[in-house]
């Protein structure tokens, strides 16, 4: 899964990483080392843009929401559940289908948290039988220092108590594309600690190669089979863990101390 992230860069640098074409100053927001579900995130998306007489698309740097509520919902009280869809039945799941096929976008972070726990627990919560303790956290980045572009949907929902010129009867909403973890050994594995994503976690945010940023984000695309071709996850090797504090897990704390790598966990685990 993806339940925490961080996301540090400026606007403008996303801007030209992803070949923006508009993005509001208005709408920047401050750098984040601690992104939790229900916050506020920069994405990059591709739309025609409100009130213009061009219909065409256009790759845009938009603020959302963090957790994705369904057009047809009647509240968005689940948003907090719907931070991350899953790559093998986003096709068919009604909460997703409809963004999948149209409303695709990529949400750039420097890397993601994940909390490492016992074998046996991880079993359980692949089940669905148990919770998994939050324990030692580590910090999962692109070995080269790019920008992870994860894959992402995004939604819009309207808030049918508030009349229509209200500024909030409108949500923007986003969730994260999930995978399968790598089985195969990190790029920069930590000296003591997992060897590969998937000790560390059975789930890992999609991350999108920039060869895939164009197909992902263009709308005209609808075709079901396509569309889950890109939902092939690149190749493996180019991730790097390590351990960092346990300040993390509050969400309270921020701050790029953060992703100070460690020495070895804080916390026992099963490695």
């Amino acid at each position: 899964m993806c339940g925490r992230y961080a996301a540090s860069r400026r606007p403008e640098d996303l801007a030209g990483v992803f070949e923006v074409e508009k993005w509001d100053p208005a709408q920047a927001l401050e750098p984040d080392w601690n992104v939790a579900p229900t916050k506020e995130v920069l994405v990059v998306l591709e739309r025609p843009l409100k009130d213009a007489d061009d219909p065409r698309p256009v790759r845009q740097l938009r603020k959302l929401k963090w957790g994705l509520v369904p057009s047809w919902a009647k509240s968005p009280d689940g948003a907090a559940r719907m931070i991350n869809a899953r790559a093998e039945t986003i096709h068919d799941k009604p909460s997703f289908k409809k963004a999948f096929s149209s409303r695709r976008c990529i949400v750039p972070a420097d890397g993601y948290y994940e909390w490492v726990t016992g074998v046996g627990e991880r079993e359980l919560e692949v089940e669905g039988k148990k919770k998994r303790p939050r324990k030692q956290p580590y910090f999962v980045t692109p070995a080269d220092g790019s920008v992870f572009a994860m894959a992402g949907l995004y939604e819009f929902w309207r808030d049918r108590t508030l009349p229509d010129d209200h500024p909030l009867a409108w949500w923007a909403t986003c969730s994260v594309v999930t995978t399968e973890a790598e089985t195969g050994p990190l790029a920069v594995a930590p000296a003591e600690g997992p060897g590969s994503l998937a000790e560390i976690h059975p789930r890992m945010p999609l991350m999108l190669t920039p060869d895939r940023w164009g197909a992902w984000l263009d709308p005209s695309r609808t075709d079901t089979e396509t569309l889950r071709g890109l939902l092939e996850p690149p190749p493996q090797g180019r991730m790097r863990a390590y351990p960092v504090s346990t300040a993390v897990s509050n969400v309270r704390n921020n701050g790029p101390e953060l992703l100070k790598e460690l020495e070895g966990p804080e916390e026992g685990t099963l490695f």
